[in-house]
This record gives C-alpha cells, sequence and structure tokens, in this order.
C-alpha cells in the first residue's frame, strides 16, 4: 500500500475529512488532498504528527511508500549538513576575529604609547587564527564533499 492509501484509510477510520485533518496539522487542504493522491509528500514533522494522530508506528506510515522513504532520507541529509557546517562556520569566525584582535593591538602599540602584551605567547597569536581557519575551511570542504557523495 502506498502513502497517499494508507494515509486515506486512516483518516476515513476517524470519520475526518481531509479538511479536519488540515486543521490538526496546521496545513492546507490542498496539501492532504496531494498527499492522499500521490503528488506530493509531508516533511518528516508531519509524518509524525500523523504518526500520533492515527496511533501508527511511523515505520508503518514509511515503509508503506519507497519513494516517500528515500525523501524521508533525503531531507534528514539536508538536515544534518547545516549542523555540521555550523560548526566549521564558528570555528573560521573565531579565528578571523583572533586575527582581528592580534592585527588592532599591533597597530595600537605601533601608534600610541600603549604596550598590550597578548597572552597566550607568540606561537598562539601567530599561528592560531591561521590553523582554526584552515581546519574549518577543509572541515567545511569534507562536509560539503560527503553530503554530495551521499
Amino acid at each position: 500500500m502506498v502513502f497517499g492509501e494508507r494515509l486515506k484509510m486512516e483518516r476515513m477510520k476517524k470519520g475526518w475529512s481531509q479538511e479536519e485533518l488540515a486543521e490538526k496539522l496546521f496545513v492546507s487542504r490542498q496539501s492532504v488532498s496531494k498527499w492522499e493522491n500521490g503528488q506530493n509528500y509531508p516533511s518528516i514533522e508531519i509524518i509524525i504528527k500523523l504518526s500520533d494522530l492515527f496511533g501508527v508506528t511511523i515505520d508503518e506510515l514509511l515503509r508503506s511508500d519507497e519513494e516517500l522513504k528515500e525523501k524521508v532520507i533525503e531531507d534528514s541529509k539536508q538536515l544534518a549538513h547545516p549542523k555540521i557546517k555550523f560548526i566549521f562556520d564558528v570555528l573560521f569566525i573565531i579565528g578571523v576575529a583572533l586575527l582581528i584582535i592580534k592585527i588592532g593591538i599591533l597597530l595600537l602599540n605601533k601608534f600610541t604609547a600603549l604596550d598590550i602584551s597578548l597572552y597566550g605567547g607568540s606561537f598562539w597569536w601567530n599561528f592560531g587564527p591561521l590553523i582554526l581557519m584552515i581546519v574549518a575551511g577543509v572541515g567545511a570542504s569534507m562536509v560539503k564533499d560527503k553530503y554530495q557523495e551521499d
């Protein structure tokens, strides 16, 4: 049984119209109609809500339709990708911020009477920002390549 048929069967068991189901899911009636006719598929969040509403497992809903199962797998990859990439973006921004701080302090020391020393030693301040930015760039590239492979 494909997902659309299963959805319609479960909805009719409850005695709900497409409009009533749509209201419970906070979607349009047209969305429910498209799901039932196999023209479109719901997001994983909606599938979870449907599972709760109908008292069936997510597995029962997903395994009924191979195309839907593939869509959910693809959607989950898209959700994981930005989270990992975000970590590398933060590392890159930290590296840039440290570099800007170092340049700012060097300029202040050169053009003013201030003598601000950089905490942590010269190795960290000379190579730390560079290392962070390289690791972030390589990491983001690896995530992107891995995501494109899948």
